[in-house]
């Protein structure tokens, strides 16, 4: 199930994180994260998908 998450991270990271931690603050983080930028949202959601293993 991983595999899928950090596939949909890298094409909509919100979508990653959301699949991994549901609305939270994590979620609303990464929204902020990727409008400020793609990279940074895509950084973040790889780290929560991975962190949270």
């Amino acid at each position: 199930m991983d595999v899928l998450r950090y596939i949909v991270a890298i094409f909509l990271p919100p979508v990653g994180v959301f699949l991994q931690v549901g609305f939270g603050g994590q979620f609303w983080l990464n929204i902020l994260l990727t409008m400020l930028g793609y990279f940074p949202g895509l950084i973040h959601a790889i780290w929560i998908i991975h962190k949270r293993k």
